[in-house]
């Protein structure tokens, strides 16, 4: 099994054990932050569990009719990951805001126990996605999450050890709220990225300016139109483009050159270039045509 498969595999079903466990714990100790903590903690296996099936079917052949594979199921995952999150959210701050008319007890001895048994897990789990989180957006999800996660729970920790000192049952509900926005301000990158993916934009770690000038500075070209760069998967970028090079005819070597320059510069792998003479006018010329 690959590194990235079995990282999701082990994540999913560590973080699924600690949920029951947290959830258990947070109903018998009556602390909402606990429980909230437990539902975030579900959202991220749910989403670990998405993005793990989405890579490994990611790694599917193409087929007849699925020509490009089947990468993009891990956008779609990355996109579902982050709806999943910025839904339950909801109900978390629905819950809260109710429960400052009527604080409810809290047995802060048993959530600071598990809360800490949180820290180590979320922080451990996040460990086996550090080397991948910079090429995957998958993987850098859920190596966010679950760092937000650890820092989270360490947030019920202090509140849990201020109730035991204070009585200040109100910080139980404030402290959800909190975490609330941890979520969404951790879940909005991701939900953009994935929206942008979905979309066919331009990858962030893609300057199309750039990509456009290194092509119009290629020898023998005269123009480029029709440039168009995508995320066939959250790891894989595909780019079309038409360049007009007058008198060059066919070149198989300028266009290998072009196609590993792509990759080796911008981290282009799969790059369909079309030469034009430029003795007709493209129709796919205009800046306003797609």
């Amino acid at each position: 099994m690959p590194a990235s498969l079995r990282a999701f595999a082990i994540g999913a079903s560590v973080n699924f054990a600690f949920v029951v466990v947290e959830a258990a714990f947070g109903w018998f100790s009556g602390s909402l932050a606990l429980m909230a903590d437990a539902g975030h903690n579900l959202s991220d296996v749910l989403g670990l569990l998405l993005a793990g099936a989405a890579a490994w079917l990611a790694r599917r052949t193409p087929t007849a009719r699925r020509t490009f594979g089947y990468g993009r199921t891990s956008i779609l995952a990355a996109l579902a990951n982050a709806i999943i999150l910025l839904v339950g959210t909801g109900g978390i701050v629905v819950e809260a805001i109710s429960r400052f008319d009527d604080p409810a007890p809290v047995q802060t001895g048993v959530v600071m126990v598990v809360a800490l048994i949180g820290i180590g897990v979320n922080f451990g789990t996040a460990l086996l996605f550090m080397a991948g989180r910079k090429e995957d957006l998958n993987v850098r999800g859920a190596f966010v999450h679950l760092i937000a996660d650890a820092a989270i729970s360490l947030g019920v920790v202090i509140a849990a050890g201020v109730i035991a000192l204070t009585g200040w049952l109100w910080l139980d509900p404030a402290v959800s709220l909190l975490i609330s926005v941890a979520i969404v301000v951790g879940t909005w990158g991701l939900f953009r990225d994935s929206v942008d993916l979905v979309l066919d934009a331009v990858p962030r770690n893609v300057d199309r300016d750039k990509v456009e000038a290194y092509l119009a500075g290629l020898d023998g070209v005269s123009g480029v139109h029709d440039l168009h760069i995508w995320g066939l998967s959250t790891t894989e970028v595909a780019l079309t483009v038409h360049l007009v090079r007058p008198g060059q005819g066919l070149d198989d070597a300028f266009l290998n050159a072009t196609c590993l320059a792509l990759k080796e510069r911008f981290g282009i792998g799969h790059a369909a270039i079309q030469i034009e003479a430029g003795t007709m006018p493209c129709v796919l010329a205009p800046a306003d045509v797609v």
